[in-house]
């Protein structure tokens, strides 16, 4: 078996205002596998993007513990990269300025780092807009252009919040498509937050099912798609797709108020 690369113990968030409290996240446990894509779905305010946001280091649990590469004797962070629902990239840049934005804030924009992402633009289907501004390009072309000014800093883990959901349903299909097989040519490791489950599954090589808030782990589906080339939209078709979505269906209580 793969080695973990990040272990969640019993991760729990407990949100304070003025008037209340508010259990986000309840003892939450979860082993990340290094090159692995995981995909977390649940009903909305079940705290996915809290788990990624303390995945992140951007909060604190209020018990649990989150270890990073727990098998090694040295337990050091690995660098994260965190991709957004927007795009965030900034309209008076090109879209080369935009992908070394990151490089650029962490002092790492060296001639070889510049030339390594200038490459990935091209291996990756921009090649042709590296002097273009984010207006000038699809939001399918944009998301893909983020993507990579996350993959520019050479992350070990990649985090993805909802990425597709500012898309119309047939650019989401494909670049979902893109950015999923990106990532896996890259041979990174992924968490990503969806409410599709269809996506989820396309993605996933695990999909964890959160319950209502407080968010705690239902059920991990190892998904296993017999299909020759494992691209998002090509396992879409695989005959155990189908028996995937409607257990993780049942699993959600859609129905249930």
């Amino acid at each position: 078996m793969t080695t973990p690369i990040v272990k969640i113990n019993n991760l729990s968030k407990i949100f304070h205002s003025p008037k209340e409290e508010t259990l986000a996240v309840k003892d939450f446990s979860l082993e990340v596998r290094a090159g692995e894509f995981v995909v977390l779905v649940g009903p909305s305010g079940c705290g996915k993007s809290t788990i990624l946001s303390a995945l992140a280091g951007l909060i604190k649990p209020s018990a649990g513990e989150i270890i990073y590469n727990p098998n090694k004797a040295i337990k050091k962070k690995p660098s994260i990269g965190y991709m957004l629902q927007q795009d965030h990239l900034f309209q008076w840049r090109t879209i080369l300025q935009n992908a070394i934005l990151g490089l650029e804030i962490q002092n790492k924009n060296t001639k070889e780092n510049i030339l390594k992402t200038r490459k990935l633009l091209e291996v990756y289907g921009l090649g042709d807009f590296i002097n273009h501004y984010p207006n000038q390009l699809s939001g399918g072309m944009r998301q893909r252009a983020a993507l990579i000014r996350t993959l520019a800093v050479d992350p070990e883990i990649l985090l993805l919040d909802e990425p597709f959901s500012a898309l119309d349903y047939q650019t989401r299909l494909a670049v979902a498509d893109d950015i999923g097989s990106i990532i896996k040519n890259e041979k990174r490791t992924a968490v990503m937050v969806t409410h599709d489950i269809s996506e989820a599954i396309s993605m996933a090589d695990r999909v964890v099912v959160l319950s209502k808030r407080p968010g705690m782990v239902k059920k991990i589906h190892e998904i296993k798609l017999s299909c020759s080339k494992q691209t998002p939209i090509i396992r879409r078709e695989a005959p155990e797709f189908r028996e995937y979505f409607n257990e993780i269906w049942k699993e959600l209580d859609v129905h249930v108020s």
